[in-house]
């Protein structure tokens, strides 16, 4: 059974992975960009739903604990 403590620490968890993610490849990605490395826009345009994504996949782990629907 899921409770509120693992949804709430879902969010802070998903949160942060995803900003520290989102943002590491955002600031790799532009740093490159400015130093006329095209290939940094590899790496800061799709940062965002890199980010989104890591949460998602955390979710649904956590739903895979729910009990089946009857």
């Amino acid at each position: 059974m899921v409770t509120r403590a693992d949804i709430l620490l879902l969010g802070l968890q998903a949160g942060v992975i995803s900003c520290l993610v989102g943002g590491l490849m955002l600031g790799i990605g532009l740093g490159l960009v400015v130093q006329n490395a095209h290939i940094g826009w590899l790496l800061a345009l799709p940062a965002a739903p890199v980010g989104g994504l890591i949460g998602y996949a955390m979710a649904r782990r956590l739903a895979k604990r729910l009990p089946p629907a009857e």
